[in-house]
């Protein structure tokens, strides 16, 4: 696997030498082509100032006057000594009549710039394979003929060594800057990749079910968030882990707990003998009594498996609340006078939903039996409907024993019980809530809680009037 820090030095690299590259032969063309084109300009110039002032002398007119000859030889030496090029004349047959470097005359000399020169066409140009500009310009008589031309050959080895010696300093500079540059990437890298590694280290432990690592947390920067997102999880996962033990040990005791019973009642009637029929009847009532308990446990845990994986679809029509509601609180009447509380229904208008009859029935069913359950004698559970454009609430209040507040964080969890001694006579599976709790999302709905220890507790459901199935 290629480690992240190379890949980051290598793209920081690739962006920081190859602008560099690019800038610096642009730089030295730049510079080059500027000195060719400054010199081209003023050889031009000298070229056409030459041409006029031969021009003037009536050179062409007088070429077998030695004297004139010699004098105008005499001017244009110390023209090219002077600013360092060679100077030719060339009549309209590209005779060399003149020369300053005295090595071509006489001699024919067709170069393209003297043609165009002739052809009242000022030229210059650039030759890379001679490392040389050319320049010409013609000489026209009074009549305007061009009678010759001047040629202007201006070497650029000057130039050429110019440009070289910038193009070393310049080097000198690029290597040294793309070395320093080279040395902050290092440690930039290692800057950014370093916290990264500590994270992965600290991650890699936690896969390998080391859930106490923690990421050490400096600053506030996304490596921070991340760290601190990486804790979190880990944090979840011990209270998953934890959870799921919890969750193990409390199937095994409600599963332990009647088939003791059943094993003690048994063996006692094996134990016997010459047993009374009436005992055989009590003990049996007792062991079927454990045998119901043990199948309320299990189907309650089937029941929460198929919600949790979604296999028990819902069968979703319009129900009126205030039917449903009305039936659980008939149904459940006899109870409450048993204990005598007072149960009341209180609404203010008819509120239809869509949902699950019978799964959203049992779920507010159990609301209102736990109510009754963990209400004392004299006490009131009240359901209360209402509704608004979007949502229903049902509420089921009771002045009974209430719950702790550290307790109302895991009501919702499965087989968790404020009552600890999982008494049988107030004591359930301790599903209920839970089954509540998911049935409930299920309809896209929501369940909270309020409650203060002896003075009661208030559960409110809220659930969506028109079901959407595809919102998560």
């Amino acid at each position: 696997m290629h480690s992240i820090r190379w890949k980051l030095l290598l793209t920081y690299l690739l962006i920081t030498y190859v602008p560099l590259i690019f800038f610096f032969n642009t730089i030295m063309t730049t510079i080059q082509n500027h000195f060719e084109e400054d010199r081209a300009k003023k050889l031009q110039s000298s070229a056409n100032m030459i041409a006029g002032s031969v021009a003037k002398s009536k050179y062409f007119d007088n070429l077998a006057d030695e004297s004139r000859r010699t004098l105008q030889n005499t001017d244009l030496g110390l023209r090219s000594a002077q600013d360092g090029y060679r100077v030719m004349i060339l009549d309209n047959y590209c005779t060399v009549l003149n020369d300053t470097n005295n090595e071509d005359v006489n001699k024919t000399r067709i170069v393209p710039e003297v043609i165009k020169a002739l052809q009242f066409k000022n030229a210059v140009s650039v030759r890379d394979d001679a490392r040389a500009i050319y320049a010409s310009a013609s000489i026209d008589n009074d009549a305007g003929e061009a009678v010759g031309a001047v040629l202007l050959i201006s070497s650029l080895q000057d130039i050429y060594g110019l440009v070289s010696d910038i193009n070393q300093k310049l080097l000198m500079y690029t290597t040294l800057t793309a070395v320093i540059m080279g040395v902050l990437v290092v440690f930039a890298s290692q800057m950014l990749i370093d916290p990264l590694t500590s994270i992965l280290s600290v991650v890699t432990k936690m896969s390998d079910g080391n859930l106490d690592e923690r990421v050490e947390l400096f600053g506030h920067d996304e490596y921070a968030v991340l760290g601190q997102a990486c804790n979190v999880m880990a944090a979840k996962l011990q209270q998953m882990d934890k959870t799921r033990h919890e969750f193990v040990s409390n199937v095994s005791h409600e599963l332990k707990t009647p088939l003791a019973s059943v094993k003690v009642l048994s063996e006692s009637i094996l134990l016997q003998n010459d047993v009374q029929p009436e005992v055989y009847r009590e003990f049996l009532q007792d062991i079927n009594s454990e045998v119901d308990r043990l199948v309320s446990v299990v189907n309650d845990l089937l029941q929460l498996v198929k919600l949790d994986q979604g296999e028990m679809g819902l069968q979703v029509r319009s129900v009126s609340l205030n039917r449903l509601i009305g039936e659980i609180i008939f149904r459940l009447q006899p109870l409450a006078r048993q204990k005598d509380l007072t149960l009341k229904f209180d609404y203010t208008r008819e509120v239809t939903v869509e949902c699950d009859e019978v799964k959203f029935a049992s779920a507010i069913s159990n609301l209102v039996d736990n109510a009754v359950k963990y209400t004392p004698a004299k006490g009131a559970v009240v359901v209360t409907l209402e509704a608004d454009h979007q949502n229903a609430f049902i509420s089921v209040a009771d002045t009974g024993i209430g719950i702790a507040e550290e307790d109302q964080r895991r009501i919702f969890d499965r087989f968790y019980r404020v009552d600890k001694t999982r008494d049988r006579e107030t004591g359930g599976t301790g599903l209920g809530l839970a089954i509540t709790y998911s049935t409930v999302r299920m309809h896209r709905g929501s369940i909270k809680i309020a409650s203060k220890e002896n003075e009661g507790s208030i559960f409110t459901v809220r659930v969506p009037i028109h079901f959407k199935g595809d919102e998560a």
